[in-house]
């Protein structure tokens, strides 16, 4: 079994989450007591976050690179970056390593083609919804992108930030989610991304019609998959 590492960018119950669904993973496929091997490092995402909104990408890629790079010394054979939105430093991370890092969003995009998804909307923190480091490359693998207008676009990361972040399950909020995603159903999307570790604590596949593609549920799928293939 190969050793995973987890490299907690945004908040920590995202890292719970994904802690938890590995192990759960690796248990289900090899059964008595086994658990996943894994290496895990948790930054502080109050200076995340106040990279994130100075617009100093190239600190937090830095501050995330070394954390990676100790990850590996400790004996990780590859990486996952717990965290949606910083996966815009990922290359800048991959400069500190040797090991791949498996990429949420090709994992994601695997997903979607496995459903054979042509459009999709996608729901996550402002940065990820209108910047391109993530959504072309899913508009590069053939799929088309719906993301919410600039009102809805604000409100779904205030939520995200303001409770999500904290542990804060609203239920004002959830119907403020489904609301946008019945507008993406409207628009033609065929599906949703969580594309924010966080939004799954608030949404999931009951709540909607179109199939939801949780990317810390995937992610953490891939991750296990990789981890006990020989």
């Amino acid at each position: 079994m190969k050793t995973i590492g987890l490299l907690g960018g945004m908040s920590w119950e995202s890292t719970v989450t994904y802690y938890t669904r590995i192990n759960e993973l690796v248990n289900q496929q090899l059964g008595g007591l086994h658990s996943a091997k894994i290496k895990l490092a948790s930054v502080d995402f109050e200076e995340i976050e106040k990279c994130q909104v100075e617009n100093e990408w190239e600190k937090s890629g830095e501050i995330l690179g070394k954390e990676a790079q100790r990850l590996e010394q400790a004996g990780a054979d590859f990486l996952l970056i717990c965290t949606n939105t910083m996966h815009k430093v990922a290359p800048q991370i991959a400069d500190y390593l040797s090991i791949p890092i498996l990429h949420i969003a090709d994992a994601t995009i695997a997903e979607l083609r496995s459903k054979k998804i042509k459009k999709v909307a996608l729901l996550g923190t402002k940065y990820t919804m209108t910047q391109q480091f993530y959504k072309q490359k899913i508009i590069d693998s053939g799929i088309d992108v719906w993301i919410p207008k600039d009102a809805d676009i604000e409100s779904v990361n205030q939520i995200i930030f303001d409770e999500l972040c904290h542990g804060k399950i609203l239920a004002e909020s959830k119907e403020q989610f489904i609301t946008v995603i019945n507008q993406a159903i409207e628009a033609g999307a065929e599906g949703v991304i969580l594309g924010c570790t966080e939004i799954g604590l608030l949404i999931q596949q009951a709540d909607v019609t179109i199939p939801v593609f949780d990317t810390t549920e995937i992610h953490s799928q891939k991750a296990v998959e990789r981890a006990l293939a020989d």
